[in-house]
């Protein structure tokens, strides 16, 4: 964030989900030979410190923070809408938004689907779990409830753990809800991206709860999602962040170095 802000988690219960009252895509751009004006990026606004709602009920967070600096490089405006995480897949799809902006790791499933940016953000997982547990690695919750985003990497990692099928892998829409399955007891663990569990244990010291490391997770790369085939907001949004990477203003959001 421009100097990152991060969230303060008033409690670990996940917030209900709100829609912003916001024109919609098809209003803000243009498409095909004419340029974009705006840019309306559609998000799940449950995962500090990427995206989240402040006390106005607005999106913001590293993600929204981006996006703007890339607008502000590109001289277009640019929204955010909290939508739901599902939602968000099919509007890009429908062109209800015109991109996502949701902490997305860029996967190669995925972009059989979508085009992506290039990354402007490297995380990894983290497991979660409370305060004098014994799990110390992924191998420890092999058998036991995992708590996760669903259709995420922190989902992929429990289905390569337990199979896709496993009943005890406990997936919701968003990773407040995961999160909240691992205070309350219902679920032993829960796989997320390090940035978003790190933000919440520094926000709330008392939870009981702990990051633990296992090496077998993989680097994950973050990127803007678009339509398949949207080569004209692709190429839009990879110069921008090319520009912010090059002037340091990346680097400032996300207290991060990023090639």
């Amino acid at each position: 964030m421009s100097t990152r802000k991060l969230f303060k988690w008033a409690a670990p219960l996940a917030a209900a989900s709100m829609i912003l009252t916001a024109c919609g895509a098809d209003e803000s751009t243009s498409t095909g030979d004419k340029e974009y004006k705006k840019i309306v990026a559609g998000t799940e606004a449950t995962y500090a410190p990427f995206e989240y709602l402040d006390d106005k009920g607005n999106v913001v967070g590293l993600d929204s923070e981006i996006l703007a600096a890339i607008g502000e490089e590109m001289g277009i405006e640019t929204e955010v809408k909290n939508v739901g995480w599902d939602s968000m897949m099919s509007q890009v799809t429908t062109g209800e938004v015109d991109m996502g902006a949701a902490a997305i790791t860029i996967t190669d499933e995925r972009k059989e689907s979508y085009d992506f940016t290039d990354p402007y953000y490297e995380a990894t997982l983290l497991i979660v779990t409370k305060e004098g547990s014994t799990v110390a690695s992924l191998e420890d919750i092999k058998d036991k409830k995992i708590a996760v985003q669903i259709n995420t990497t922190g989902h992929i990692a429990a289905q390569e753990l337990q199979g896709v099928a496993s009943s005890k892998i406990l997936a919701y829409e968003n990773f407040s809800v995961a999160l909240t399955e691992v205070l309350t007891g219902a679920a032993d663990a829960a796989i997320g991206d390090n940035a978003v569990i790190l933000d919440y244990l520094e926000n709330n010291p008392d939870s009981g709860l702990k990051a633990v490391e296992d090496n077998s997770f993989e680097k994950d790369y973050f990127g803007f999602m678009v339509k398949k085939g949207n080569k004209e907001l692709l190429d839009i949004l990879n110069e921008g962040l090319q520009k912010i990477k090059d002037n340091g203003k990346l680097a400032e959001i996300t207290g991060t170095e990023i090639e």
